[in-house]
């Protein structure tokens, strides 16, 4: 299946059905009073979030919704039936905004949560609402409203505990491989992972956490380069980060350099999301000389000045793995008992999520400004290119 992570369609609700002017009339009761009924609401437009799916391809097709319209009164005070609602199953951890304004009408998080996208117009009134002792033989009803419609921007953000992190072919898919089920594509050369994969890593029963394996970034990531703020987001709702490093470049490149390219980028994108705890993971040992291991890896220590967790693995071979996932377990645990027990706790990691997506929503609202007015003055540019106007143009007999 392929992954698509973002998705615009437009949902218009149904309109109310219009209210009904209508007249008792019956044998022997050529006059009777007023019995137009009213008009049915129209039809809503919910997103459910779904565990059965993983992708919005679905709305890569079709790209207009329309609920039903609510079905008008009729004599007798018979009130109109009201429009079906539609239902748009989307993957949990999906995020509605209104493209037009830009407000973030929620985030879908929990299977089976709900939100009301469009709102189904109000349903008309019949004549029979506006009799009264003055006014025995109303003429007067009221139509149904039209429903709400957008233009809505679907993104999708995988829903895991950890993130991988790191540049091309440093052996993420390798290592989500070794400790997990997942089978994402691995091959010895960069960019193998075009799609972010999740996988499930069990410690034992009923202990276990979700990984995300993002596809490599490179220097120019938050601006856009090799795709890299597609990825970016899908590491805002993760608690931990780990910055897997390959310690046996095939271009010989310096490890630290990169880890410090990768950090500068995380900067860039979200101030906050760099601030996120983060553990680095030193992999490919295997590919270096055993007595120059541990050189190397205090070389990259001390050129970082890194004072957090430092593991060192080899991927391939499930070297070091088992300890790094337990670890992994134990910090999760130990965040989620504390913030049941410490509601401020709770409340500022909550904050400092919102933080952050807040602040890369702004980054790529800001970075999509900037393209879209680069591609006006390339466009002003080109025309100005073509523009033959005040340009003399002298015609001559040929001798």
């Amino acid at each position: 299946m392929k992954f698509v992570d973002e998705a615009r369609i437009t949902v218009e609700a149904g309109k109310g059905g219009n209210g009904c002017v209508s007249f008792r009339r019956e044998k022997f009761i050529p006059k009777g009073g007023p019995d137009g009924g009213d008009g049915g609401d129209g039809g809503s437009v919910y997103l459910e979030a779904s565990e059965n799916a993983n992708t919005l391809v679905d709305y890569r097709y079709t790209r207009r919704f329309q609920a039903e319209n609510g079905r008008p009164g009729t004599s007798r005070n018979c009130t109109g039936a009201k429009g079906k609602d539609i239902i748009l199953q989307v993957p949990v951890g999906t995020t509605a905004m209104d493209e037009d304004t830009g407000e973030v009408l929620g985030d879908l998080t929990a299977h089976g949560e709900r939100l009301m996208v469009a709102r189904g117009g109000f349903h008309g009134i019949g004549n029979t609402r506006y009799k009264s002792s003055t006014n025995q033989a109303p003429q007067q009803f009221k139509p149904g409203q039209p429903g709400e419609s957008r233009n809505l921007k679907l993104e999708l953000k995988v829903l895991a505990d950890v993130g991988l992190l790191g540049m091309p072919n440093a052996g993420k898919s390798t290592f989500i491989r070794s400790v997990s089920a997942a089978t994402p594509k691995v091959a010895d050369y960069p960019f193998t992972t075009l799609v972010p994969n999740l996988g499930v890593v069990s410690i034992e029963e009923h202990r276990n956490f979700v990984i995300a394996d993002i596809p490599g970034l490179i220097e120019g990531a938050s601006e856009g380069a090799g795709l890299g703020t597609r990825f970016l987001k899908h590491l805002v709702r993760t608690h931990l980060l780990l910055h897997v490093v390959d310690m046996a470049p095939f271009d010989e490149s310096d490890p630290a350099e990169k880890v410090m390219a990768i950090s500068r980028e995380l900067e860039n994108f979200s101030p906050g999301l760099a601030l996120r705890d983060r553990w680095l993971v030193l992999n490919k040992l295997d590919m270096v000389p055993e007595d120059e291991r541990e050189s190397r890896c205090q070389a990259i220590i001390d050129k970082l000045e890194w004072d957090g967790p430092v593991y060192r693995i080899a991927a391939i071979n499930r070297d070091g793995t088992h300890k790094l996932v337990c670890d992994i377990m134990e910090y999760i645990e130990e965040r989620r008992e504390r913030a049941m027990e410490d509601e401020e706790f709770a409340e500022a990691l909550l904050a400092e999520r919102e933080q952050v997506e807040a602040e890369a929503r702004e980054h790529m609202e800001a970075l999509y400004e900037r393209r879209r007015l680069e591609r006006e003055a390339r466009k002003a540019g080109a025309d100005d290119d073509d523009d033959d106007h005040g340009v003399e143009v002298i015609y001559t007999r040929g001798e």
